[in-house]
């Protein structure tokens, strides 16, 4: 008895594809989904993919350029040391900064307190002779 001839939707194509495209190999969805032949999962990557199949991405430069991406790399860990050590110094002046203010807010309720001399807000006349 021969094997019957499967037909995918569209729909089931797109979700292969999506997963191949997550990472997914195509010998782990071809087990995953019963598909038998090695063109299928590629031939619906080539359709339906956003990527095309994965490659390896082979960069050629210059030594000039090598060099030049190292050193911009290596200034971009200084600026990420030096934006951490700004952060660390701002957040040490609020704290410093909201303690003074708490610290000025006591001592102004201090402050104003009613003293033995003021009397309903007004100074009293004392005449002297």
């Amino acid at each position: 008895m021969r094997e019957p001839i499967r037909r995918y939707s569209e729909a089931f194509k797109r979700e292969v594809v999506a997963e191949y495209e997550a990472g997914v190999s195509v010998s782990s969805l071809q087990k995953k989904y019963g598909i038998n032949g090695m063109q299928t999962i590629q031939g619906w990557v080539k359709k339906y993919g956003l990527q095309g199949l994965r490659t390896e991405v082979v960069r050629i430069q210059r030594a000039e350029e090598a060099d030049r991406v190292r050193e911009l790399e290596k200034r971009v860990k200084e600026l990420e040391q030096a934006l951490g050590k700004v952060t660390l110094e701002k957040l040490k002046l609020e704290s410093l900064l909201e303690e003074l203010q708490g610290t000025e807010a006591e001592v102004v309720k201090k402050n104003e307190q009613p003293s033995s001399s003021v009397s309903s807000g007004k100074l009293s006349k004392v005449s002297v002779k």
